[in-house]
């Protein structure tokens, strides 16, 4: 096939056209009770994964009772409890899903259905569907709702040559997210065989480090946050070799200085010792000022006798999270 160019950012949107969503979708409302049906397989929104097109997971009717709905091969299966979750995935056999969803079929005479399930995915229809959602707890779509929102849609010619140049890129993300779990299975192999080999040591963290302990929460808790200052680390800040600062919070400099114990310094190796998150670490490098709270163990090595990389690596392999109650007991 020739090479399809589109210039998205200068979209020639003059012959679009605007539909109701109605018009572009049609509600797949057909119910299904899970202990008297012949098929196999259950969509509950646990197995979409958020701002993914492909459902890789699946559960069975043993699973579940009450009244679910069914879907059929390559229509859209919608969360429309929670939508800022963002899940909207492509059913790849037919079966039933939770009655939490809308089971979504694409009008070709409107929008291509190669291309409805980015058109689900568009920061348009997700912020839309957000805006609608009714409750504060679960906040929850109605389809009464939705169907009356209007979209602008592009005409046939452009919209197959949209949909072959986001299912190329597609692809591409795919093999991607694959090589990388190949990559990810391949060091943690390597890993393995190489801390296996310190599984009798009879050395101790304690012995390679020049301070080993937690923080505090700052007098007051969370109303002396502030909206920037010095970053306030806590556990759900603390991933698996990573930081997710997105609601990092900020505390005062004098907060900072009155917590002195548990600043933290650059190539600290940050463990989350309490809760769900227990035993991930990240190494600390952004160069900023930061703290932590009592959930979150400073390790902060000699790096002549112990690299910190080393360590956080250990600590988030397979054979290091099994030690993760001795080494929660190292302070």
């Amino acid at each position: 096939m020739s090479e399809i160019k589109i210039d998205l950012n200068n979209l020639n949107k003059s012959n679009w056209k605007t539909y109701r969503f109605d018009e572009i979708a049609k509600n797949i409302s057909e119910r299904v009770d899970p202990n008297n049906t012949d098929l196999k397989i259950y969509i509950g929104l646990e197995h979409i994964d958020s701002e993914s097109l492909h459902i890789k997971r699946q559960g069975t009717p043993d699973d579940v009772n009450g009244q679910k709905l069914k879907f059929y091969k390559n229509d859209i299966i919608f969360g429309r409890r929670r939508a800022y979750q963002r899940k909207a995935g492509i059913a790849t056999w037919d079966g039933f899903c939770s009655a939490h969803a809308l089971v979504l079929r694409a009008n070709p005479e409107v929008i291509d259905p190669e291309l409805f399930p980015f058109f689900m995915h568009s920061d348009l229809f997700m912020n839309r569907a957000i805006d609608i959602s009714v409750g504060s707890l679960s906040p929850t779509i109605n389809w009464g709702t939705l169907k009356h929102q209007e979209f602008m849609i592009p005409p046939k010619d452009q919209y197959e040559k949209l949909a072959h140049l986001l299912w190329t890129a597609e692809g591409s993300i795919e093999n991607l997210r694959q090589t990388h779990v190949e990559l990810c299975q391949y060091k943690e192999c390597l890993n393995k065989k190489h801390f296996e080999a310190y599984r009798k040591s009879p050395n101790r963290v304690g012995m390679y480090t020049s301070k080993v302990g937690s923080g505090v929460t700052p007098k007051g808790g969370s109303k002396v946050y502030q909206e920037s200052g010095v970053q306030f680390i806590r556990s759900q800040n603390v991933l698996l070799g990573s930081f997710d600062m997105s609601d990092v919070a900020y505390i005062s400099e004098e907060i900072h200085e009155k917590m002195s114990s548990s600043k933290v310094l650059n190539n600290d190796v940050l463990l989350n010792i309490t809760g769900a998150s227990i035993g991930r670490s990240a190494i600390y490098k952004s160069g900023e000022s930061a703290n932590v709270n009592q959930h979150v163990c400073i390790l902060r090595t000699i790096e002549e006798e112990l690299d910190p990389l080393f360590l956080s690596e250990f600590i988030n392999s397979a054979f290091g999270q099994k030690q993760i109650p001795i080494i929660t007991s190292w302070r």
